[in-house]
């Protein structure tokens, strides 16, 4: 199939199940009422997505509060208790975070009960989101190992245990989320990207990794106003991840200022082209999803083109969100039938 849809992971929370239309959105229950909410908001986010026409589905991230520390949950040797104030992307805001005290291990599986809920309510193709090592150990203080590159391939070795556990649950795609990897550019190319690869090591399924300039909140529109006219951090990035073993790349393309050829760096990938906006509440529509899959052609083969947005719609309103999705699924049909 040609431009298959997929989103970059994250749909709003329902209401009855966290705070709607922030970031680190705290539960509405606890214990097994919670588990209970969890479990319908993912079967709600998997039965939205199938009415929008979405062919490749994530459980939306309903169990997590947030994508990084939804992950670091289920790792021992983290301090939440004693959290402290931390820069983030390059002090781009600071964040309350926890603490690094001891060897880092996996408590058991982090992701099983949504993987597997997923896959008991879809025969559609799933892809699952984790966070990548880069952006984990950008998002957590360090109290233990004292060195960040050393830090960065102990959470890759974790993530691996459950990337692979997760494919054995019947997850079609892992995708790894590293928004880091457009602030820190020379770690890149140093380590970030080795550290990557030995997160996907031994996947037999598709990879991923989804790179962006953020949600849609002030931080990130108040940072990105800094950057020009033209976002080309990409530039150094692109040919390190097109050099290494993971196989797709998501990417912002809608109301983007990267410039559409640097997608051209990107020869041996297939490229996830965000064709949604999820910095504004304004609703595409079917012609401009067809539109920016258009002008992603130029550079990329028709072939190697999946539809996605440009990062996740986590902290939307649910209305607008819902209608992105929608306008996701028929336009990538739209362009299906005009450049077949």
């Amino acid at each position: 199939m040609l431009f298959p849809s997929t989103i970059a992971g994250s749909l709003p929370k329902p209401e009855w199940l966290a705070e709607p239309n922030v970031l680190w959105a705290p539960w509405k229950a606890k214990g097994e009422e919670l588990a209970r909410a969890k479990r319908d908001a993912t079967i709600l986010a998997l039965k939205l997505q199938e009415d929008s026409g979405i062919d490749i589905l994530t459980e939306g991230e309903q169990s997590r509060q947030h994508f990084v520390h939804g992950f670091l949950e289920r790792v021992n040797g983290i301090d939440f208790a004693h959290k402290v104030e931390m820069g983030i992307r390059k002090d781009r805001y600071k964040a309350m975070v926890p603490q690094v005290v001891a060897p880092l291990a996996l408590k058991g599986r982090v992701h099983g009960d949504e993987a597997r809920i997923a896959r008991t309510h879809t025969t559609r193709a799933l892809k699952f989101t984790l966070p990548g090592p880069m952006t984990i150990i950008d998002t957590i203080a360090d109290n233990y190992y004292g060195d960040r590159v050393k830090m960065a391939f102990a959470f890759a070795e974790l993530l691996n245990q459950e990337a692979k556990a997760l494919h054995d649950d019947g997850i079609d795609m892992i995708q790894f989320d590293e928004p880091a990897f457009n602030v820190y550019m020379d770690e890149v190319r140093d380590w970030g990207i080795k550290a990557l690869e030995r997160a996907a090591e031994g996947l037999t399924c598709p990879t991923a990794v989804h790179i962006c300039y953020g949600y849609g909140i002030k931080a990130n529109t108040d940072w990105k106003e800094t950057l020009g006219s033209e976002w080309r951090q990409y530039e150094e990035t692109f040919p390190v991840i097109d050099a290494s073993s993971i196989q797709q790349v998501a990417v912002e393309c809608r109301n983007s200022k990267v410039p559409i050829e640097l997608l051209g760096l990107l020869k041996n990938k297939i490229v996830q082209a965000g064709v949604i906006d999820v910095a504004s509440d304004e609703i595409e529509t079917a012609e401009d999803v067809c539109k920016t899959i258009e002008d992603v052609m130029k550079v990329v083969p028709k072939e190697n083109i999946i539809a996605t947005t440009n990062c996740g719609m986590a902290p939307m309103r649910r209305e607008v969100a819902e209608a992105k999705l929608s306008a996701l699924g028929t336009g990538a049909k739209l362009a299906r039938q005009r450049f077949a």
